[in-house]
């Protein structure tokens, strides 16, 4: 099992969160992890780029080399674009179609869409309005992992304890929006791959 994922977005989306799930989903099941620097997470608002690598075997680097990660996990859409050159040829670009406009010059998000939309291999979702139908805004972060993890190979019920473990101290009822949010992203990318 090798999976490397770039995870993209803006800083205060949530990016440190999913990679805490996968980390400690990953290490639940005994897979060698390594993540490299974040950037860009002292500025709210800033671009946020993480590689998250996981292997069942010794992992020598924590870059991800252009051209062979698996996964784009992408909280903003203009985000993902930006490491399509990391992306392998059967790679999926998992990304939420809610823009960040957090320049002046932010491009046309239609065309944004529509670029991500020609990609061979990607799931777009409109994270916020998911999270809020799940009873929290705020849980877009796990809606959009919900959608990456058809294509992560960690079991269902590792990602689910993961999320329980990060959540619990906020309280249960915090702990169930985050775990509706993330089936409701799950749910709502394996009905995409079915048609």
């Amino acid at each position: 099992m090798k999976c490397d994922i770039v995870l993209a977005g803006v800083g205060g989306q949530g990016i440190l969160s999913i990679a805490t799930v996968l980390g400690l989903a990953a290490i639940e099941n005994n897979l060698y992890l390594k993540q490299a620097e974040t950037h860009g997470m002292s500025q709210r608002g800033g671009a946020v780029q993480s590689y998250l690598r996981l292997s069942d075997q010794p992992i020598h680097s924590d870059l991800i080399p252009s051209g062979e990660a698996q996964l784009i996990l992408s909280v903003e859409p203009l985000e993902s674009l930006r490491y399509l050159s990391f992306l392998s040829e059967e790679g999926y670009v998992i990304t939420n179609t809610t823009p960040y406009v957090n320049i002046p010059d932010y491009p046309d998000v239609e065309g944004v869409l529509k670029t991500i939309a020609s990609l061979p291999h990607q799931v777009a979702i409109d994270a916020e309005f998911v999270a809020k139908e799940s009873g929290n805004a705020k849980s877009s972060n796990m809606v959009m992992l919900g959608a990456a993890s058809p294509f992560i190979d960690l079991p269902l019920e590792s990602l689910e304890a993961a999320i329980r473990s990060i959540f619990a101290r906020k309280g249960e009822e915090m702990v169930a929006v985050n775990l509706k949010a993330f089936h409701a992203g799950r749910s709502f990318a394996e009905q995409t791959l079915n048609h």
